[in-house]
């Protein structure tokens, strides 16, 4: 038996495909366009291994896409291939509009023509597995409940425009053509192998290098923190007992806002790896201009995937974000290799 995952070079994707490995004795194809946050790296540790092979290439491209189906026969296909980061989507929306919403397009096509193919047995097995966020829901307020699976989808910037648009599609391919589909709506993870664009890495690779540590406005924004390996086991429960064409939010229970997030990432670096000069990484933070459109808060209810599948995270965020603390301690060599001269420029330009 074989999975195809997509976008596994990436955060998540990768530690997907590390964490099946490790749980599930079955060959794993990977796709990744390998832009600048896939990375091989990320798998580096599976070179060698019969049970994986990585496939550079774009999920847009369908005659690679078809070539993969038929050599390889996949039983489900696992979409975790997006662009994600709402401020690069602010600065070039475009490539979020041709990978989320056309690549996606492309990928279900391939996968419908191949599930057309298959024998009837194999049909019924089969699985169109889509990754997606809870920023399709837009944003709430303090006193609003955390979105469920049937929150209407209110999407605020052209990230998470273009993976509503994806959702629908993939929604719609279930209900047209009878794809069997699922699709996961997270909350924000944090873990290994995170690019350090997002905010706890952001603030832990800054707070070691003795730069600023920036906070969007007053900090106040709150979101609903994942572990990525408890999100990895989600969507294995997903796989293994979904109902085709339903959604299922996954959730840390973890609402924090981002300057509570940013004080406890500065009290474990003062205990793990303190300054030189004894004084708090608090010091190094500063308050910058708010980003355009800047949701407020996003909060999941993850509750129907533990009255269902009989799911819950593992980690609470207190013990989740020290072990993602001591990881990235550890794994100095893999930050200094992302960081490229691209990636300062890009924060040199975003948070002057």
């Amino acid at each position: 038996m074989t999975i195809l995952v997509t976008g596994s070079a990436g955060f998540i994707g990768a530690n997907f495909v590390l964490d099946w490995l490790n749980e599930v004795d079955e060959v794993v194809v990977s796709l990744d366009k390998l832009t600048y946050a896939g990375n091989r790296q990320n798998l580096a540790s599976l070179d060698g291994d019969t049970r994986h092979s990585l496939v550079q290439g774009d999920i847009g491209d369908t005659e690679l896409v078809a070539c993969l189906l038929a050599e390889h026969r996949p039983r489900a296909i696992l979409n975790f291939a997006a662009e994600s980061h709402v401020d690069r989507s602010i600065h070039g929306p475009e490539e979020f509009i041709q990978t989320n919403i056309v690549g996606t397009f492309h990928l279900l096509e391939c996968a419908r023509h191949y599930w057309d193919g298959l024998s009837p047995s194999e049909k019924l097995g089969f699985r169109f597995l889509h990754v997606s966020t809870d920023e399709v829901y837009g944003s709430l307020s303090s006193e609003d409940p955390a979105f469920t699976e049937s929150n209407k989808y209110e999407p605020n910037s052209p990230y998470s425009a273009s993976k509503a648009a994806s959702d629908h599609l993939v929604r719609a391919y279930h209900h047209t053509y009878g794809l069997p589909v699922l699709t996961t709506n997270c909350s924000n993870n944090y873990g290994p192998y995170h690019f350090p664009e997002k905010l706890i890495p952001l603030v832990i690779h800054n707070a070691l290098g003795g730069k600023p540590l920036p906070i969007y406005g007053d900090g106040q924004q709150i979101r609903d923190w994942l572990y990525v390996k408890d999100h990895c086991s989600a969507i294995r429960r997903v796989l293994e007992a979904g109902e085709p064409g339903d959604i299922y939010n996954v959730g840390g229970w973890n609402e924090k806002t981002n300057i509570d997030v940013v004080h406890t990432l500065c009290d474990i670096l003062d205990q793990e790896q303190a300054r030189t000069d004894g004084r708090s990484y608090r010091e190094q933070i500063t308050f910058v201009k708010d980003r355009p459109g800047h949701d407020r808060r996003y909060a999941i209810d993850a509750s129907r995937l533990e009255r269902e599948l009989g799911w819950k995270p593992a980690e609470t965020f207190e013990t989740g974000i020290r072990k993602t603390v001591r990881w990235y301690l550890e794994n100095q060599s893999w930050v200094a290799n992302v960081t490229s001269g691209a990636y300062r420029e890009w924060v040199g330009k975003q948070y002057t």
